[in-house]
């Protein structure tokens, strides 16, 4: 069932480079106050097939108490730009301007959330933004194997329609994008940007056939990712602090049908409120 609709403000943030389309949940009058969560959306037609999701955590934050601003980065969604003009730089200066006004419009901690390769982008903007903590949804690890994977996806799609290969397209996921941007999402390893803060990380594990009494019984244990393990793992060797909360699930973001998994929904709300009361 879904989370009780509350009122979201829309509103257009005035940056350097033009307007950045946002939605603000408020937090729920009948709620202790817990702060402020920034959100940030993944890259490409995965920000679109997830906006579901994202509004019904967003909902059960606010919920919860807190405030969650949503910002459509430059070139994305309905805000100011093209894709193929957006740089990185220009991206960290979008969640700069969001995170002046959660400031000044919220009292209370604030956290970085971020989906897919908006993780990494939240992980890189943390070393300036310093939150309380960062949320993770099912994160990338590496911002070169993230654009491969739509690349092959895309390389799929035009062998299946018997379109001709277009060799070294500035085509990603159907978005066109600079070599700027490319190069910098390219750049980019989990493994270098060790957070300085806690972090909650939350991944889909897709449900084995083998497992589908114990899952359905309530008995199966989700795990994480050989590559993620791997990853928390070294972060924690470097001395970060890493919850990790894998739940069964299929990933909403890149699926035909917009997904929702209320497993994920449910880890992620319980596992902030329980943080907050620590």
């Amino acid at each position: 069932m879904d989370t009780p609709a509350l009122a979201a403000l829309p509103f257009f943030l005035s940056t350097d480079d033009g307007e950045r389309f946002c939605l603000y949940h408020e937090p729920d009058t009948g709620a202790p106050p817990r702060g402020a969560i920034l959100y940030v959306h993944p890259f490409a037609e995965e920000l679109n097939k997830s906006r579901r999701m994202v509004a019904l955590q967003a909902r059960a934050y606010a919920q919860a108490g807190f405030g969650v601003l949503q910002i459509d980065l430059f070139g994305c969604g309905d805000s100011t730009g093209d894709m193929v003009n957006a740089r990185w730089d220009i991206w960290l200066d979008d969640l700069a301007h969001a995170w002046r006004w959660l400031e000044q419009r919220v009292n209370g901690p604030r956290y970085l959330w971020g989906l897919r390769l908006g993780a990494l982008l939240a992980l890189d903007f943390s070393a300036h933004a310093r939150p309380q903590a960062l949320i993770l949804w099912q994160p990338a690890l590496s911002g070169r194997a993230h654009l491969n994977q739509f690349t092959r996806m895309q390389s799929a799609a035009r062998m299946f329609a018997d379109a001709p290969a277009v060799e070294q397209s500035p085509e990603i996921g159907g978005y066109l994008i600079s070599p700027a941007l490319s190069d910098s999402i390219s750049q980019l390893d989990a493994v270098q940007l060790v957070p300085r803060c806690p972090v909650q990380w939350l991944e889909l594990s897709s449900q084995p056939a083998a497992d589908d009494y114990a899952v359905a019984a309530g008995k199966a244990q989700a795990s994480l990712q050989p590559a993620s393990q791997l990853l928390v793992e070294q972060w924690r060797q470097a001395g970060a602090t890493i919850k990790a909360y894998p739940v069964y699930g299929e990933p909403f973001w890149n699926s035909s049908e917009i997904g929702i998994s209320s497993q994920l929904l449910a880890a992620t709300t319980a596992a902030a409120i329980h943080e907050d009361q620590r």
